[in-house]
C-alpha cells in the first residue's frame, strides 16, 4: 500500500510541476524576455565597437582594395535562431525543469509527511514548495545572483557553474541538517524554541559558507547597465517564485484528495473485515 501510495504521488508531482512549468514558461516569456533582449543587444553593440577600429586598420593597411581587411570575418550561423530559443526552446527546458524537480519535490513530501509535525497534506505541500524555492534556488541566488546570457567571461562560465551547483548542495545539506537537528532538540526544548534554533544554525551555517566560497566576480563585465542587470534578476526570482507556488498549491490538492481516498479506503476495507458483533 506504501509503495502505491509514493508511486501516486510522484505521478501527481510530476503532473503539478508540468503544470507550475506552464505557469513560469509564461512569467519567463512576459517579464524574462525582455531583459534577454536587451543583454543581447547589449553585447553585440559591444562586439561591433571592438569590430570598428580592427576593421579600419585592415582598412588603411590593405593594398589596392581587393583584399578583404584584417579581422574581419563571417558572423558563424545560430545552430537555432533566437525566436525558437525563446519560445520552443524556452518552453522545453522550463517544462523539462518543473517535471523533474516536480517529482524529486513529490518524493521529499511523502517522506516529510508525518515527520514534521502533525500537518495536513496540502499544509505539507506548502511546506515543501517553500523549503525547496527557498533552498534550491533563494539560497544559492543570494551568493551567485542570476546574469542573463553574454555578461559574464566566457572563459570562466565552467567555474562559476560549478560554484553555483555547490551552493545548492550545500544549501540542500544545510536544511536537512537543520531539520534533523529540529527534530532532535524538540523533546527538550519543545517544538518553538527547536525551530527557532535549528533555523539559527542554519543561518550561521550558510553565512559561514557565503565566506568560504569564493565570489563570482567575473559573472558580470564593467559597464553593463545595472538597471537590466537587477530587472533580469527579479525576472529570474519571479519565476521561480510562481513554478514552486503554483506546483505547491496544485500538488497539494492532488495530494490531499489521493490520501483522503486511500484513507477512506483502507477503513472501508478494514470495516468489512472485522468480525460482526452478535
Amino acid at each position: 500500500m506504501y509503495a502505491s501510495t509514493v508511486r501516486g504521488l510522484l505521478v501527481r508531482g510530476m503532473l503539478a510541476g508540468l503544470i507550475a512549468g506552464l505557469s513560469a514558461f509564461a512569467v519567463a516569456y512576459v517579464v524574462g524576455e525582455p531583459p534577454v533582449r536587451g543583454s543581447i543587444a547589449v553585447e553585440e553593440a559591444a562586439a561591433a565597437q571592438e569590430a570598428a577600429p580592427a576593421t579600419a586598420t585592415g582598412a588603411h593597411a590593405g593594398h589596392g582594395g581587393d583584399t578583404a581587411p584584417d579581422g574581419a570575418a563571417e558572423e558563424e550561423e545560430e545552430l537555432v535562431s533566437r525566436p525558437v530559443q525563446s519560445t520552443l526552446g524556452l518552453a522545453t527546458g522550463v517544462l523539462v525543469y518543473g517535471v523533474a524537480l516536480g517529482g524529486i519535490a513529490s518524493l521529499a513530501f511523502s517522506f516529510a509527511l508525518g515527520r514534521v509535525g502533525g500537518f495536513s497534506p496540502r499544509a505539507t505541500a506548502a511546506l515543501t514548495g517553500a523549503g525547496a524555492f527557498a533552498l534550491v534556488y533563494l539560497v544559492p541566488f543570494l551568493k551567485y545572483p542570476a546574469t542573463p546570457p553574454a555578461v559574464g567571461n566566457p572563459d570562466t562560465i565552467g567555474q562559476r557553474t560549478t560554484l553555483f551547483f555547490l551552493m545548492i548542495l550545500l544549501s540542500v545539506l544545510l536544511g536537512v541538517g537543520a531539520i534533523i537537528l529540529g527534530r532532535r532538540l524538540a523533546p527538550r526544548l519543545g517544538n518553538w524554541n527547536a525551530t527557532l534554533a535549528a533555523a539559527g544554525g542554519f543561518v550561521v551555517a550558510t553565512a559561514l559558507a557565503f565566506l568560504v566560497l569564493p565570489d563570482n566576480s567575473d559573472a558580470v563585465q564593467p559597464g553593463f547597465p545595472a538597471a537590466l542587470l537587477w530587472e533580469f534578476r527579479i525576472a529570474s526570482l519571479a519565476v521561480q517564485l510562481v513554478l514552486w507556488t503554483v506546483f505547491a498549491v496544485v500538488f497539494g490538492a492532488l495530494a490531499q484528495k489521493l490520501l483522503a481516498t486511500r484513507t477512506d479506503n483502507t477503513a472501508a476495507t478494514a470495516q468489512q473485515q472485522a468480525p460482526a458483533l452478535g
